[in-house]
């Protein structure tokens, strides 16, 4: 089975050779800055060995009897010492030392083999804010309430090894080590493990457009980084220029490392427009390829899910029709287009939003951007993107980006009422689109979701406050921007999960655990095809009828003030008119009967969904 070759890798445990053990471990280093690099091993017994370079730049070593737990930096030149790029484990921090750690997975469920996209409910999760702990071990300890809300897939942010203790995951500086004070790589192992006896899927938000600033020592190593680009996040890395053959393969290596030895069954690959390659065959098009070998040798389907604000549909785009090939992208337009019809906010990006029309069509296509004039970009955006499957997409009312990135991190809890949260929610779940929701917000989560770091270095930590004092400079009244560096802002953004014991939060819950319940079991909801929806307009109410062999499904929601009349069926529907009686299977308006027939009408900010057959 293909195994990650870069760092710290155990060799020879349980095997003999030559009549003898030879157990050790073998380090693996790209250094073509260096003239020399050597391992210093600083525990259980100090000493300093020189490796051997093994071309194109790389040092490599065997050294016999170095066992799990033993810890170490690189020397270079013999003057500087550094921790591993590709270091497993940091438990002393971005500046320690790194740990060997074995390759294995204490596994208690081998027979899983991940499921469909087409049936992943995704919750979006950050480790340390979603439990009081903030550890993995602790977010395992509430599987038991996923499985009661209906989820399917467990969506974790970022874990590289980042500075300090408190971080949203994006500042990560050692892409192979699972962050130490959430519970290091065992913790993060016994979680994979944990959600899959439990049959849920494994998702690991992974960012390759760029790293952190504080404990960055890639540079010192080798071409890591090029000066042709620059991103909103720093540096860029080396994808196309001299040298990036090595650069991609310790991202690949990355990537299959979280397949392979973590058993994840999916990557979230973050801003992948902040990747900047225009080499003829791209990273992401070569990861993609590596991703589906893998696939194939470990005999389950793996999936790559891009985050892209270019509405481009080449990445989702089938490989020989001139596409990337990958699973699924994250659709920021459905989520636009539906915030500003429910909150009225048309500031930054949202000034493209906010007509039915732009819900119909990201019902329809996916994208609401397909090509034409964006006014906040003033420019034309997007591509066309009807042709692909509904499966392909990921939706959502919130996530840690639409909530976090907003001055004061307000959930939409904070800025509309029940109807409309109900109202939301329902677009999500009720979607031909795979569902993603953002932890807290099926019990109507009240804590906001703010930036927050710990950086150790003072002025860095003044210059991230300074910096996001100057992006929020138009909404800033002196004194009340949360401090990023603050662990008083990490702490308000922990989940108040005992809401769960009021009333109105607890009728949310049941909403959202009734709507993922009849997206499980209704075939006309469960079933994607495009051809099988119907998409109306009646005032402000939008109706949308799904199909599935006898089964139809009706599913109304007004956006207006006031009750809008709906005739079952609608007159432009093309459905049979025989039959008239329908069952109320869900809704908030005020629908008394379980059986109607005619017409119904559904107050403002209201949904009903009703089926036959």
């Amino acid at each position: 089975m293909w195994k990650c070759s870069l760092g710290a890798v155990r060799e020879g445990e349980g095997r003999e050779g030559e009549g003898r053990e030879r157990e050790g471990t073998r380090f693996t280093v790209w250094a073509p800055k260096r003239e020399s690099v050597s391992v210093e091993i600083v525990a259980p017994e100090p000493r300093i060995i020189p490796m051997e370079k093994a071309g194109s730049g790389y040092f490599e070593i065997f050294i016999e009897g170095v066992k799990e737990g033993a810890k170490y930096f690189y020397l270079l030149d013999n003057e500087t010492r550094r921790p591993d790029p590709a270091s497993r484990f940091q438990p002393e921090g971005v500046h320690g030392a790194s740990q060997v750690t074995g390759t294995e997975f204490p596994c208690k469920e081998n027979k899983w083999k991940n499921i469909p996209l087409k049936d992943y409910i995704i919750y979006e999760v950050h480790v340390g804010a979603f439990t009081e702990e903030g550890t993995f071990d602790a977010l395992a300890s509430k599987i038991p309430y996923l499985i009661e809300l209906g989820i399917t897939a467990v969506e974790i942010m970022p874990v590289a090894q980042f500075p300090g203790t408190r971080n949203w995951g994006y500042d990560g500086v050692f892409p192979f080590a699972p962050q130490d004070t959430y519970g290091g790589p065992l913790g993060l192992k016994r979680l994979v493990d944990a959600l899959h006896l439990n049959g849920l899927a494994a998702v690991l938000d992974v960012v390759y457009n760029h790293l952190g600033p504080e404990g960055n020592y890639l540079s010192e190593y080798g071409h890591y980084f090029s000066e042709k680009y620059k991103t909103p996040w720093g540096a860029a890395i080396n994808y196309d220029d001299a040298f990036s053959d090595h650069v991609r393969r310790f991202f690949i290596e990355n990537a299959l490392y979280w397949f392979s030895e973590f058993h994840f069954d999916a990557l979230r690959l973050d801003a992948v427009h902040g990747i900047y390659d225009f080499s003829a065959v791209t990273f992401l098009e070569e990861l993609q390829e590596r991703v589906e070998a893998l696939s194939k040798e470990l005999q389950k389907p793996l999936y790559l899910i891009a985050e892209s604000d270019r509405n481009d549909a080449r990445l989702i785009s089938p490989r020989g029709k001139g596409g990337y090939g990958m699973a699924a992208l994250w659709n920021e337009d459905f989520h636009h287009a539906l915030h500003a019809l429910l909150t009225g906010e048309r500031e930054g990006y949202y000034m493209d939003y906010g007509s039915l029309d732009d819900m119909v069509k990201s019902l329809k296509e996916g994208f609401v951007y397909t090509g034409q004039y964006s006014r906040f970009r003033k420019r034309r955006h997007g591509s066309p993107s009807g042709h692909l499957p509904p499966s392909e997409f990921v939706v959502f009312s919130q996530n840690h980006d639409q909530v976090g990135n907003r001055f004061l991190g307000e959930r939409l809890s904070s800025l509309v009422d029940m109807k409309k949260l109900k109202l939301a929610a329902a677009w999500v779940f009720l979607s031909p689109y795979v569902p993603l929701l953002f932890m807290g917000e099926e019990y109507g989560e009240v804590a906001p979701f703010l930036y927050f770091v710990s950086h150790t270095d003072p002025a860095l930590a003044e210059a991230v406050r300074e910096g996001r004092k100057k992006e929020f400079a138009a909404f800033v009244r002196e004194g009340n921007i949360p401090d990023p560096e603050g662990e008083e802002t990490f702490v308000a953004s922990k989940l108040k999960s005992a809401l769960l014991g009021e009333p109105s939060h607890k009728e949310l819950f049941e909403f959202y655990k009734e709507l993922i319940k009849l997206r499980k079991t209704l075939p006309a909801l469960n079933i994607s095809r495009r051809e099988d929806i119907m998409v109306l307009k009646e005032k402000t109410a939008i109706i949308v009828i799904r199909k599935h062999e006898s089964q139809e499904i009706l599913f109304a929601s007004n956006f207006g003030e006031h009750p809008v009349s709906i005739s079952l069926p609608p007159p432009k529907a093309r459905v049979p008119r025989h039959v008239n009686a329908w069952r109320v299977l869900i809704g908030s308006g005020l629908i008394k009967d379980s059986v109607i027939s005619g017409k119904i009408e559904v107050e403002g900010f209201g949904i009903l969904l009703c089926g036959k057959g």
